[in-house]
């Protein structure tokens, strides 16, 4: 499994231009091309997952996930967000980089927490987040997932 696997070259965007969690959210959202109701849909799934305890694990990094009906797949996108967003993040500092993980409620495959567990290692490594600012489009953060051997 590689998590390049589960994102398509629209499901990425290096400029982000919500300035609060909830648009961040709906951004993102809005990059895995869902019809608008469900689109609302799944924001408000992911933020009564907020609610439970933020997904900002620090160091400039989010995985806002959540399992929806909206998702007949496992479905992953990133943002970048230039100017950060405040996300009560573990660190207290903004988030610059967010990984989105959507799933339906059922996965015969089961994914969801093994992808959520390699992106959370994956961004755990010291040098990912200043390489993930660095990039200038989904080629090269495609080619840092095949680097990172994710």
């Amino acid at each position: 499994m590689h998590l390049r696997d589960f994102f398509t070259p629209g499901a990425v965007d290096f400029d982000l231009q919500a300035t609060d969690k909830d648009s961040i959210l709906a951004e993102l959202v809005h990059l895995l091309g869902v019809d608008p109701r469900a689109s609302d849909a799944l924001v408000r799934v992911l933020q009564r997952r907020e609610t439970l305890g933020s997904t900002g694990m620090g160091r400039g990094i989010a995985i806002p996930h959540g399992r929806s009906l909206v998702a007949n797949r496992l479905r992953l996108a990133y943002g970048y967000s230039r100017n950060g967003v405040e996300y009560q993040a573990l660190d207290g500092q903004p988030v610059h980089h967010l990984f989105l993980i959507v799933a339906p409620p059922l996965e015969i495959s089961n994914q969801y927490l093994p992808v959520l567990g390699r992106i959370a290692q994956f961004a755990k490594e010291p040098d990912v987040p200043d390489r993930l600012a660095s990039l200038a489009g989904p080629d090269e953060f495609f080619r840092l997932l095949e680097d990172k051997g994710v």
